[in-house]
């Protein structure tokens, strides 16, 4: 199994310093690294009735980053990463993926991405490799392209010898690998995951990481919500989201500054924007 690759100097991330985009819900701010953001999304909204779900969401990710989405529940991560993977569309503002909107763009986009749900759909009474077997039909991998991708993909994901294993009778964890390797198998340029890994025990939540690590390191762009601090602190950028809107965007040093753990940075974070909260103590 890949293990993730946390080199020193960079606060537990995968990717070198100046790599991603550093933006706050004002706008979007220069970037250290060369080109155009791999994902762009600009002043986003978006509605259910009178919840509002989005309100005005502006940040980018840039190319081969890992970009973390932390924050309440009910905060709006999963309506935004639904947007990005073009499976809502906002209410306003604009998302371009690798420069193409996700609206007039929509099917040129899915080609580029692979969107795993915090319930994917994996049939249950079917084996591992006849639930990998679906997905390269149904992008239609053939042939000697079919066997590579399943043997890689399976491979590094610890699936190989359980080929023969109904999907029902997998761990959490083993569910969620193979539910990571049916995505991966048309290898989209960007990877968007609403929180992979919970309720998954730490060891496969870590082998669940050092896959993505993996990924990481061979330029795939990856964005994924986490209800762990610990997940937050292996990207290279986070968003902080509270009812709907984006708090704050910065490396996880930078969101952490002047608090002993990013969890303390962030409840001070929320409960200063939060008169509700402002006497709550959080308690664990």
């Amino acid at each position: 199994m890949p293990g993730c690759d946390e080199s020193p100097g960079h606060n537990g991330a995968f990717g070198p310093p100046g790599a991603v985009e550093i933006t706050s819900p004002e706008g979007i701010l220069p970037s250290d690294g060369p080109g155009r953001p791999f994902v762009e999304v600009m002043n986003v909204s978006l509605a259910f009735g009178a919840v509002e779900a989005v309100r005005r969401v502006s940040f980018s990710v840039g190319a081969g980053t890992v970009f973390g989405l932390v924050g309440s529940d009910g905060a709006g991560k999963s309506t935004l990463l639904r947007m990005i993977a073009t499976m809502i569309r906002p209410a306003s503002g604009s998302v371009l993926i690798n420069g193409l909107d996700v609206v007039s763009r929509k099917e040129q986009v899915k080609a580029l991405i692979g969107y795993m749900p915090q319930r994917f759909g994996l049939y249950q009474d079917l084996t591992v490799e006849e639930n990998i077997d679906f997905f390269t039909n149904i992008f239609g991998i053939r042939g000697a392209e079919r066997k590579r991708r399943k043997e890689r993909y399976l491979g590094f994901s610890n699936l190989l010898p359980f080929l023969d294993r109904q999907a029902g009778n997998l761990s959490g964890g083993m569910k969620q690998k193979l539910g990571l390797a049916c995505v991966l198998v048309h290898e989209p340029r960007l990877l968007i995951l609403d929180e992979p890994t919970n309720g998954v025990d730490p060891v496969s939540r870590q082998e669940f990481w050092g896959i993505l690590g993996q990924m990481r390191r061979d330029g795939m762009t990856i964005i994924v919500s986490t209800a762990y601090l610990d997940e937050g602190e292996k990207c290279d950028a986070l968003g902080l989201m509270h009812r709907a809107a984006l708090l704050q965007v910065g490396t996880p040093a930078q969101i952490r500054s002047g608090f002993a753990t990013l969890e303390d940075a962030i409840i001070a974070r929320i409960q200063a924007v939060d008169e509700e909260l402002t006497h709550d103590t959080f308690k664990r």
